[in-house]
């Protein structure tokens, strides 16, 4: 294991446990990933994010075969899809935050701008987020529906399911989901 993996993982573990102890994700729910030189590594399923060890996140080499840690998060496909969209994507952070979710479920808000620039954090960390039609966590479809976006969004509202994020680094894609949720309890 290279020192950059070694240091994107306890980062992950470090983030990750962040989030999960303010209450962004809760039980299980939840995933992220990120890019390194030789692939990507990516929480695994059934996993509380509070509860990741640097062992256990999954690795998925450049072929897309599974090389080390546990299995990774059934939303995979959502994951490669970003990266596969948005080549400046190094990390994709995917919650069940609270108000982020709440908003998901709404039938009234603007399914191709569902957050309103209201703050300017907001707009330079975020942008303009799609809200993408619901499928079952962990379809693979999920990555179809991404890719059919052709990578103009660096953050989405899955339906009746929750927020995906994207950011140059892990530290920028945890900001800027701490933004969205924020804003996403404002409105």
């Amino acid at each position: 294991m290279t020192s950059e993996e070694q240091e994107a993982r306890e980062e992950m573990v470090r983030l990750c446990r962040s989030l999960f102890d303010r209450g962004f994700s809760v039980g299980t729910a939840g995933n992220v990933s990120v890019l390194v030189s030789d692939g990507l590594l990516i929480t695994p399923s059934n996993v509380r994010l509070g509860d990741l060890a640097p062992g256990r996140i999954a690795k998925i080499d450049a072929e897309n075969r599974h090389v080390a840690g546990d299995l990774p998060s059934k939303e995979i496909f959502l994951h490669q899809a970003f990266y596969d969209t948005r080549p400046e994507a190094g990390a994709v952070v995917h919650l069940h935050s609270t108000w982020a979710t709440a908003l998901s479920c709404l039938s009234d808000v603007d399914p191709d701008d569902c957050i309103p620039p209201i703050t300017p954090y907001v707009v330079m960390r975020v942008g303009t987020v799609k809200r993408v039609p619901y499928v079952r966590p962990g379809d693979p479809r999920m990555g179809d529906l991404i890719r059919g976006l052709k990578g103009r969004f660096a953050a989405v509202l899955l339906a009746n399911h929750g927020p995906v994020v994207t950011g140059k680094t892990l530290f920028s894609a945890v900001a800027a989901a701490e933004e969205l949720e924020e804003t996403a309890k404002l409105l």
